[in-house]
């Protein structure tokens, strides 16, 4: 269900950071798929709920020390590099951006820009597949840039200072725990996106700090936080 709660300040808000997988594509289904079917390969079976607790917006670093703690099996940089060609293959068949993004990207009257765990070379070819790069170019930052991935909140702070915009003027909007966790710790505006695909119905990877609001659709994004849109400037 959806939670609709008055976000603090959102007038002051003048940059939205995008988390790119599960937010701005859908994609964790797919990267789900691709992972367990790899991991099944190598003796290691583990659940959906398992993927959405312990790898959902977490970089690879974090998965393949999770994957040796539980399981005492190394995940290789053979493995990694497999893992990253077939889940290219599948996105270029089958990634879609999150339904009626476009409608809310060219409305947005405010900076905007993606922070990712991420590889470089994955959401590059997130964006290009999905056509979204027009609206990010020059403006993507990844965990590879930062000491500690999320939910440490490096990367959301590192975008921050790139844009030039203080922290309490940053709204995030990521899917995950470990990304919500990060923008909390980075002292910013935070509204969790259920939108895609892998959250369907799934309670495991949602229940978080009570006073995080929650979309599941995108135009609650104005709904929400309405000093965000263009159009609703232009009509004042």
């Amino acid at each position: 269900m959806t939670e609709f709660k008055a976000l603090s300040g959102h007038s002051t808000i003048s940059l939205v950071i995008f988390d790119c997988d599960g937010v701005l594509v859908d994609s964790e289904i797919l990267s789900q798929r691709v992972l367990l079917n790899m991991l099944k390969e190598i003796g290691v079976v583990v659940s959906e709920d398992y993927f959405l607790t312990n790898f959902l917006g977490f970089n690879f670093e974090h998965v393949t020390a999770k994957v040796f703690a539980d399981f005492a099996i190394t995940l290789t940089r053979e493995f990694r590099q497999r893992y990253r060609e077939a889940l290219i293959d599948v996105f270029a068949e089958e990634l879609q951006q999150t339904q009626h993004l476009d409608s809310v990207l060219s409305q947005l009257s405010v900076k905007s820009c993606v922070a990712t765990s991420g590889s470089p070379a994955k959401v590059k070819h997130s964006l290009h597949y999905t056509k979204l790069e027009q609206y990010f170019d020059g403006r993507v930052f990844t965990s590879s840039e930062v000491e500690n991935g999320k939910p440490a909140p490096d990367l959301f702070i590192h975008a921050a200072k790139q844009m030039g915009v203080a922290r309490e003027n940053c709204l995030v909007i990521e899917d995950s725990n470990a990304g919500i966790s990060a923008a909390l710790a980075a002292n910013m505006h935070v509204i969790r996106y259920v939108g895609a695909s892998h959250l369907k119905n799934k309670d495991v990877a949602t229940k978080i700090h009570d006073d995080v609001s929650t979309i599941e659709h995108w135009e609650q994004l104005f709904e929400q936080v309405p000093s965000l849109s263009s159009s609703v400037k232009i009509e004042r």
